[in-house]
């Protein structure tokens, strides 16, 4: 009897505990989030995969556009940019296109040489190009200020390139590269002197300058044929172009010496005026953007020339004197001779 007592308990007690886990089992009830969670996780997944995937595919299409716009040809107004340097194709299709006659005045253009083409890496080139270089003067083409004025010669720093007047009208002008950054040509007013058809850089001599024309006696500055690479390189001078630079030394006059130390007559003025943005590119750069650059306007002109004009002007009276008397020396002697032939006679 107690024994079965005893067993009815403790099947009592199991079964009180079996409907008490099977009670506390049916009593969980999962988180609302935690049910949702598994759908969203999926659409978050596809958006975030798809995102990733314009992303890339907008910055593959931005490199292709910088690449292809890396090796194309910018159209500007007047002016095309070639950029010769990183492109074989382009390189070839422009001599292709081009004759030699035009690829001088497009290097002419650029300052440099066609020697210096293929170094730079881009290249301004006029949509019509022209074989007269005068039609692109950025140099006003008369200048009443200087009607008076034989021969003078302007060099301009920021635009890297010289104008030749005569009695106000422009007959030449051309490319130079001045002095770098820090060796630079000295500004102001200057008369040429001595010339050398072929000498030796006085900064080294090593350097051979060919139709070398000095403008400053004490601080050996002259211009002269040498590399033209598109930016201030001298060592002070003023660098020309082959042609250019045998031009222009025909063109001036020299000194006249008297004694040997003495300078009785000067030669022809010259004006150097104005600031290189060293550090950046040339400014011809910008004829793409704007045909008008480089240009220099009349009465910019005359503001540089005003003021060197009495100096001018009385170096040209000696020199006009010294012509006189030299004439009427050669004239005497002339007279001089024929009355000699004639009482001979």
């Amino acid at each position: 009897m107690r024994k079965t007592l005893i067993f009815t308990t403790i099947s009592l007690l199991f079964l009180m505990l079996g409907s008490c886990k099977k009670e506390q089992k049916d009593e969980i009830i999962p988180d609302h989030d935690t049910i949702r969670s598994h759908p969203a996780e999926k659409i978050d997944s596809l958006t975030i995969k798809a995102q990733d995937s314009i992303a890339r595919e907008d910055s593959l299409q931005l490199v292709k556009k910088k690449r292809a716009d890396k090796y194309a040809i910018y159209n500007g107004q007047e002016y095309m940019s070639w950029p010769i340097k990183v492109s074989d194709s382009l390189r070839k299709a422009f001599y292709k296109k081009y004759s030699k006659e035009e690829i001088y005045i497009i290097a002419a253009l650029n300052r440099i040489d066609t020697d210096n083409i293929n170094r730079r890496d881009t290249i301004i080139v006029p949509k019509e190009v022209r074989t007269d270089i005068m039609s692109y003067s950025p140099f006003p083409h008369e200048l009443t200020i200087l009607d008076s004025i034989p021969k003078i010669a302007v060099f301009s720093y920021p635009i890297q390139a010289y104008a030749l007047y005569e009695k106000g009208v422009l007959v030449k002008w051309g490319p130079t590269n001045m002095g770098k950054k820090t060796a630079q040509t000295p500004r102001g007013l200057f008369f040429t002197n001595w010339k050398g058809r072929k000498i030796k850089s006085t900064a080294n001599d090593e350097w051979i300058l060919n139709w070398n024309f000095n403008i400053s006696n004490s601080g050996g500055v002259g211009w002269h044929q040498y590399a033209l690479p598109g930016y201030p390189a001298s060592h002070s001078c003023l660098r020309l172009l082959d042609a250019d630079a045998q031009w222009m030394y025909n063109w001036a006059d020299q000194w006249v010496l008297e004694n040997k130390n003495t300078v009785k007559v000067k030669g022809t003025p010259v004006i150097v005026y104005g600031d290189y943005a060293f550090g950046k590119k040339g400014i011809w750069n910008d004829l793409v953007k704007d045909p008008q650059a480089t240009t220099i306007s009349v009465s910019q002109m005359n503001e540089v020339i005003s003021k060197h004009l009495p100096e001018i002007r009385k170096q040209q009276k000696i020199r006009e004197l010294y012509n006189e008397e030299k004439q009427l020396q050669k004239s005497d002697k002339q007279a001089e001779t024929a009355k000699i032939s004639k009482d001979s006679l």
